[in-house]
């Protein structure tokens, strides 16, 4: 027990280091920023200006693409839920076939036994029908997702001016970054236990 908390204590005294380290380098930027506006107020209230021009100029694309990327989503959901529809009225109108076919075999019975099994005859054909339209439903969603994921990729894609070749490249990266904290995350763990 003492020895996960000198780890956490170390990891937090390790957090308190960075933390101060940041907050010196920001200090000295903000530093540097005061005496260049000392030295000439002029040039460099000139150089903000053009600076801040610059950052909105280079702010056009990345909105018109993530303008274009809301109309291609509302194109997607609006797909999804026109399918959905069409899905969830046949579903309705089998079900009501269905209902209406098993109250006319119900009808027509001549004994319980004769009803029973008419029933019971009838169970694969709507386990069948139930499966199918779940099936579909779920394709349909399916669909959606990689519709979605396709256009919030060529956006992200688009707005950094990264190929999609170098976010797959990225994307594993990230993952093995990952995998190795945690097999060091665990190896550090058991030595503690033991």
């Amino acid at each position: 027990m003492q020895q996960v908390l000198f780890f956490s204590q170390s990891s937090e005294n390790q957090m308190k280091v960075e933390a101060q380290e940041f907050m010196n380098e920001q200090t000295q930027a903000l530093a540097d920023q005061a005496e260049k506006f000392r030295r000439n107020p002029q040039r460099f209230m000139r150089r903000v200006l053009v600076d801040s021009a610059e950052g909105l100029k280079s702010l056009k694309r990345p909105l018109r693409m993530v303008a274009h990327s809301g109309v291609k989503l509302t194109e997607v959901s609006q797909t999804t839920l026109q399918s959905l529809i069409e899905l969830q009225s046949e579903v309705v109108t089998s079900t009501l076939t269905a209902v209406a076919k098993r109250l006319e075999r119900a009808a027509s019975a001549e004994g319980v036994a004769d009803l029973v099994l008419d029933q019971l005859e009838m169970l694969p054909a709507t386990r069948d029908r139930i499966v199918d339209e779940a099936a579909r439903g779920i394709e349909i969603l399916k669909v959606a997702g990689r519709d979605v994921r396709k256009i919030a990729n060529h956006t992200y894609a688009t707005v950094t001016g990264r190929t999609d070749e170098e976010l797959a490249v990225a994307k594993r990266s990230a993952a093995r970054k990952v995998k190795r904290v945690v097999r060091k995350t665990r190896a550090r763990a058991r030595k503690l236990a033991a």
